[in-house]
C-alpha cells in the first residue's frame, strides 16, 4: 500500500525519487520521507502529511545527490509522525532504509537489541528492521550481504530498500511478499512499488520474485536468490502511455476512470470473443477441468468481493453452479471446507493484496485448483495461482475502485459463458448471451449521459446523515457496491440489504432525512421492490430508483428517478445501475468538498493483513 521509489544514475536523484512518489500517491499514504547522499554521510528528510510538505522541506534549499531512496507511508506501526515516517537509519546511521509490510517478530527483536544498548527514534517496525540490517553490515560485509543475512531473520511479508555511505554506488533491495519492481536504463537504474511510477524513465521492468535481492548501481542491475544465487535478469517491455496515469483533462481520477469504462468493457472482450459468438478464453484450465469443477469458491475483498457476489449470482443462476463467496481476511481462519474437485477463484485489482494472497496460498496448500482474475501483469497473485485471467482495465489510479468493478464482473460473466460452452449447460443461449455483452460500452456510454442529471440529485440529497442502498437478486449486489463507493469517498454512512430485509430492523433508522437508494432493474421483482418502496415513503424517507429505461412504474412512486438502457438480462442491467451510482457518490463527495482520489484512512493497495 505504501509507496517505494529509488535512483542511482546522473540525474538528480533527489528531483528523480521525488517525481515517483508523486506517481505513487494514489496507493494511499499520511507521511513521507527521502534519503540522499551528501558527502560521506546519508541525509534524511522526512514530514508527516501530504507530499508538499516534503517538497516544501526539500526545495527551500536545493539539495542535488546521484542516489537517493524515498518512501510513502500508511501507517501501520505508530501513527503518521515526522519519527515515525521512512526512512530510518541503523544504529550507527551507516545505512538508510525504507520499507513495505510488515515485520511481524519486530517486537521480540527489539527487546534482543534493546538489550544490547540500541536506542530508537519512532514506533515502527522497520526502524527494527534497520538495526538488525546494521548489526549484519558491522561485520564487515556487503551491504547486500547484510540484508541478506537480516532478511532471514525478519518474519513477515516485507520489501526493504537500503543505500549505505560507505558503498555509495549502490541500491539494495529485499523482496518478501511486498512487490518491487526494477527499472532498467542507459546509464540509470531505477526501482519502485509499481510500474507507473518508472514509465517516465524506461519501458524495460523487471518484476522482483519473492525471497530476491537486487543490487542496483548505475550501470548495471543484479538479482539474487536467498542464497545468493544470481537470477538471470529478464526486463519485460511495458507499453502503456504515460498519459494512461494522468488525469486526461478530468477533475479526478476517480470521474476519469469512471469515464474510462466503456473502453474497459471494449478491452475485457477484446479477442475472448468471436464473430461467432463463442467464448475464448486463452490460459485457462482445459475442457476436461471444467467438467470435474462441482463447487466454486471466490475469495476476494472490498469491491472485488462484491464482483465476487456478482460473479455467484451468475453461477448458480444461470450454470446451476453452487458457488460460495468468503471475505479473504476470514478465509483462512475459518478452517474453510474444500473439495478436493472445487475451484478457488481469487478477486484482486493489484494482485498483491495480502489477506488475499494469504488465502491464496492455504488453497495450494490443499491442492486446490486455483484461478486469479487480476489487473496487474506479473502481481504476486498472478504468478501464484494455477490460472489467471487478466482483467485489461488498465492502470486504476483512484483509491476508490470504479473501472476494476467493472471488469472484474465482465471476467465473471466471460468465465461463465465458457463453462457454458464446455458443460453444455441446457438453456444458457451463449451467442445471445455474447450479442448483448457486446453491446455494453454502448449502454455504458448512454450511462454516462446521465451525468447532469445525477449532479442536479447529487446538489439534493449530499447533506444526508444516512444512505441506504437497496435491491433484489443482482440488483442487491450492486448496492453493495455503490454503498461502499459512498462511504469511502463521500465519508456518509450507508446502510446496504436485499430490500426484503428492511423490514427485518433496518426500517427503525428511517427518517425523514434519510435517502433510500433502490435498484429497480430487474422486472420480474419490481412490484416487490416498489411495496419495499413504500415501507419507506410510510415513515418518511426519501427514494431514488435506478431502473430501466422502458420502466413506467417506478416514476410514480420513487421522489427521484434514474433510467438506464435496457438489455435481455437482468444481470447485465445490474451491472450497468453501478455507473450511475458512482458518478451520484462522486458528486456528492465533490460538492461536499471531500478528499475523492485518496480518501482518508485508506489505500490502494492493501499489502498488509
Amino acid at each position: 500500500m505504501c509507496g517505494i521509489a529509488g535512483y542511482i544514475g546522473p540525474k538528480n536523484a533527489v528531483d528523480v525519487v521525488f517525481d515517483q512518489l508523486k506517481r505513487l500517491e494514489y496507493r494511499g499514504y499520511d507521511s513521507a520521507g527521502i534519503a540522499y547522499l551528501q558527502g560521506d554521510h546519508i541525509e534524511v528528510t522526512k514530514r508527516a502529511g501530504k507530499l508538499s510538505e516534503l517538497g516544501k522541506a526539500l526545495f527551500e534549499t536545493p539539495k542535488i545527490a546521484q542516489l537517493a531512496i524515498a518512501h510513502s507511508r500508511w501507517a501501520t506501526h505508530g501513527g503518521p509522525t515526522n519519527e515515525n515516517a521512512h526512512p530510518h537509519y541503523d544504529q550507527f546511521e551507516r545505512v538508510a532504509i525504507i520499507h513495505n509490510g510488515i515485520i511481524e517478530n519486530y517486537l521480540e527483536l527489539k527487546q534482543e537489541l534493546v538489550a544490547k544498548g540500541h536506542k530508537f527514534k519512532s514506533q515502527t517496525d522497520t526502524e527494527v528492521a534497520a538495526h538488525v540490517i546494521g548489526e549484519e553490515y558491522a561485520n564487515g560485509v556487503p551491504l547486500e550481504e547484510a540484508a541478506r543475512k537480516a532478511s532471514k531473520r525478519l518474519r513477515g511479508a516485507f520489501s526493504l530498500v537500503l543505500m549505505s555511505h560507505t558503498e555509495p554506488d549502490k541500491i539494495v533491495c529485499v523482496r518478501n511478499a511486498s512487490p518491487l519492481v526494477l527499472g532498467l536504463g542507459n546509464g540509470e537504474n531505477m526501482l519502485a512499488s509499481d510500474i507507473p511510477a518508472l514509465l517516465p524513465y524506461t519501458r524495460e521492468v523487471f518484476i522482483m520474485d519473492e525471497n530476491t535481492i537486487g543490487v542496483l548501481t548505475k550501470d548495471s542491475v543484479h538479482v539474487y536468490d536467498s542464497d545468493g544465487r544470481s537470477i538471470p535478469i529478464k526486463p519485460m517491455h511495458i507499453e502503456w502511455d504515460v498519459a494512461s496515469a494522468e488525469r486526461g483533462g478530468f477533475e479526478h481520477f476517480m470521474l476519469k476512470e469512471i469515464y474510462e469504462q466503456p473502453q474497459v468493457m471494449r478491452q475485457v472482450t477484446a479477442g475472448r470473443v468471436d464473430d461467432s459468438g463463442v467464448v475464448r478464453l486463452e490460459g485457462v484450465f482445459n475442457e476436461n477441468v471444467w467438467t470435474e469443477i462441482d463447487r466454486v469458491n471466490i475469495i476476494a475483498c472490498g469491491t472485488a468481493y462484491h464482483a465476487g457476489l456478482m460473479g455467484k449470482h451468475f453461477f448458480e443462476s444461470t450454470l446451476r453452479l453452487p458457488t460460495d463467496v468468503y471475505f479473504s481476511s476470514e478465509f483462512r481462519y475459518g478452517n474453510p471446507v474444500l473439495s478436493p474437485k472445487s475451484l478457488a477463484i481469487f478477486v484482486s485489482q493489484s494482485g498483491e493484496t495480502a489477506d488475499t494472497l494469504a488465502a491464496l496460498r492455504l488453497c495450494k496448500e490443499r491442492r486446490i485448483r486455483t484461478l486469479g482474475i487480476v489487473n496487474v501483469i506479473g502481481s504476486s497473485i498472478a504468478r501464484e495461482c494455477d490460472r489467471t485471467i487478466f482483467t485489461q482495465a488498465g492502470p486504476e489510479i483512484s483509491v476508490a475502485s470504479t473501472k476494476a468493478y467493472t471488469a472484474q464482473v465482465m471476467v465473471f460473466a466471460l468465465l461463465g459463458l465458457y463453462i457454458a460452452q464446455v458443460q453444455e449447460v441446457p438453456g444458457v443461449r451463449v451467442e445471445e448471451w455474447v450479442s448483448e455483452i457486446m453491446r455494453m460500452d454502448a449502454l455504458a456510454e448512454e450511462c454516462l449521459t446521465l451525468e447532469t442529471d445525477i449532479i442536479k440529485m447529487a446538489e439534493e440529497i449530499k447533506d444526508m446523515p444516512l444512505c441506504f442502498f437497496l435491491g433484489r437478486g443482482a440488483d442487491a449486489f450492486v448496492a453493495m457496491e455503490g454503498a461502499l463507493k459512498l462511504k469511502e469517498i463521500a465519508y456518509i454512512p450507508t446502510q446496504e440489504y436485499p430490500a426484503g430485509e428492511m423490514k427485518h430492523g433496518p426500517l427503525a433508522l428511517i427518517t425523514d432525512k434519510v435517502i433510500s437508494i433502490f435498484g429497480c432493474t430487474d422486472s420480474t421483482v419490481r412490484d416487490k421492490v416498489v411495496s419495499n418502496m413504500k415501507e419507506v415513503q410510510a415513515r418518511a424517507g426519501k427514494c431514488l430508483a435506478i431502473t430501466t429505461s422502458d420502466d413506467t412504474l417506478m416514476e410514480q412512486a420513487a421522489d427521484w428517478t434514474i433510467k438506464i438502457p435496457k438489455t435481455k438480462y437482468d444481470f447485465l442491467n445490474a451491472l450497468l445501475a453501478i455507473v450511475p451510482l458512482q458518478l451520484l457518490s462522486y458528486h456528492i463527495a465533490r460538492l461536499n468538498g471531500c478528499e475523492i482520489d485518496q480518501p482518508r484512512n485508506l489505500a490502494k493497495s492493501v499489502t498488509v493483513e
